[in-house]
């Protein structure tokens, strides 16, 4: 396969390169970088592979979360046509492009951080996001709270650059609030990013959301209303590690999807199509192992050696299940009563899709459907982005965080993919920093509100 001829030297080169490298192609969620001893990389189009996408991924292609009637497309170097044929694939070129010249690193963590540390642009660093949610709590003690819910890979097994997991609590603050207590007086609504790393977008949304929200208190009605009604559940960060390898490059960001976990996988070649770690949004324990996942521990998929083997899902989990009470019984077609309160948005990037579930398998239905198809849908046309079960529009995948909380809790879940659905040039994993706070932002702010405001009663229309 294409991944064991690269060396690691030019992963991160092309980064720059993907902030319009695929202006052609509507966004996805899962274009690696090409080999850094290529002199280009190229997209293909992979005719009528809609049907086999678990193959396509399984034999360690990486598949662009994004699909064209019935065909798909991946990332590659020039020798990946030939493999992708050989695998039984009739693929075409649906565009070349040059690697720019490799960047210097970034420097490391500094030991005191700032909301100043920034990468790539103006993208914050995992020191400057959790500087963010200490200045935003100090200087907001009415509404906001920082909890430290856990431990990242590698500060749970003492390495070298490991992080605390953080979350901010955002509300009117009235006695009981904000507590790890699933029988809380006000609904909740729970936003996170960046589980997988290189979606380097999806983590200023939340800064953004963060900031809306203090700052909007007692000057904006909606969000007055919100925040006096509504506990806000914010984790910008879900994978620190992950997103320190990303920042490292500096001007030129590694393109690492995953989390840091080297324990599996150690002839990985240190490419975007062979990385430690493993997908944090393949590891749960709903269908784990089931459509979508690799046991390759270089693929980018790969599912981890058992079901939340990952802390950083260990550490999420716990503290879900603090904030959320059980409402649904076990089996996929049971439903979560229709009184059920609270909402999770896990932000992803890049093509501009709400998905809800089951992502596992589209033939089998939730017993909430219709609701979440609904709401779905009205996210959707705010967004101008499609909506639906994964499989109805792209492809299965088994193991994510919003088939998890619902299926063990009943609480209403969405992905949500930004995508450049207007043609702004803001499409890829690396998008201008100005695409973010520009673009992204204003798109999504509605939305976001939209959701929150649900979250009180979101099977009920």
């Amino acid at each position: 396969m294409f991944r064991t001829r690269s060396s690691k030297l030019f992963a991160a080169a092309m980064a720059m390169l993907l902030a319009s490298a695929l202006g052609a192609l509507m966004p996805a969620s899962a274009a690696p970088a090409p080999p850094r001893n290529s002199t280009d990389y190229v997209v293909y189009r992979v005719h009528d592979a809609a049907d086999r996408a678990a193959k396509l991924s399984s034999a360690g292609f990486d598949v662009l979360e994004h699909r064209v009637g019935d065909d798909l497309f991946v990332l590659g170097d020039r020798g990946a046509a030939g493999e992708l044929r050989a695998a039984g694939f009739t693929p075409s070129v649906h565009k070349t492009m040059r690697v720019p010249g490799w960047q210097a690193p970034a420097r490391g963590e500094r030991a005191e951080p700032t909301v100043q540390d920034t990468y790539y642009g103006g993208y914050h660093t995992v020191n400057a996001h959790y500087a963010h949610l200490d200045k935003v709590a100090a200087d907001h003690p009415d509404l906001a709270t920082v909890e430290t819910y856990g431990q990242s890979w590698r500060k749970a097994t003492g390495k070298d650059g490991g992080y605390d997991l953080k979350a901010i609590c955002i509300t009117k603050k009235a006695e009981g609030d904000c507590q790890r207590n699933p029988d809380s007086a006000k609904p909740r609504f729970f936003l996170m990013s960046q589980t997988h790393a290189r979606e380097i977008a999806t983590g200023e949304i939340s800064y953004q959301w963060i900031d809306y929200l203090v700052n909007g208190y007692g000057n904006d009605q909606a969000v007055t209303k919100l925040l006096d009604s509504t506990e806000v559940w914010v984790v910008p960060i879900h994978n620190p590690d992950g997103v320190d390898i990303v920042q490292q490059g500096g001007d030129s960001p590694e393109l690492h999807r995953k989390n840091a976990n080297d324990t599996h996988g150690a002839d990985c070649g240190g490419n975007q199509s062979s990385q430690i770690g493993v997908d944090l949004n393949r590891n749960n324990d709903t269908h784990w192992g089931g459509n979508g996942t690799s046991e390759d521990p270089c693929d980018q998929t790969f599912l981890g050696p058992e079901a939340n083997s990952e802390v950083e899902n260990g550490s999420l989990q716990k503290l879900l299940t603090e904030l959320y009470p059980d409402k649904r019984e076990g089996g996929d077609g049971a439903a979560a009563p229709n009184d059920t309160r609270g909402m999770l948005v896990t932000l992803h990037s890049y093509a501009g899709m709400v998905l809800f579930p089951w992502g596992h398998d589209s033939s089998v239905k939730t017993g909430n459907d219709a609701a979440l198809r609904s709401l779905g849908g009205e996210l959707g046309e705010q967004l101008g982005y499609q909506s639906g079960q994964a499989g109805e529009i792209l492809y299965d995948a088994s193991g994510g965080h919003d088939d998890w909380i619902y299926d063990k809790l009943g609480v209403a879940a969405y992905t949500i993919e930004l995508g450049d659905v207007d043609g702004r040039g803001c499409d890829g994993f690396l998008p201008r920093y100005s695409c973010a706070t520009d673009y992204f932002w204003p798109q999504m702010q509605p939305a976001l509100l939209h959701a929150a405001q649900r979250a009180s009663a979101p099977y009920q229309s």
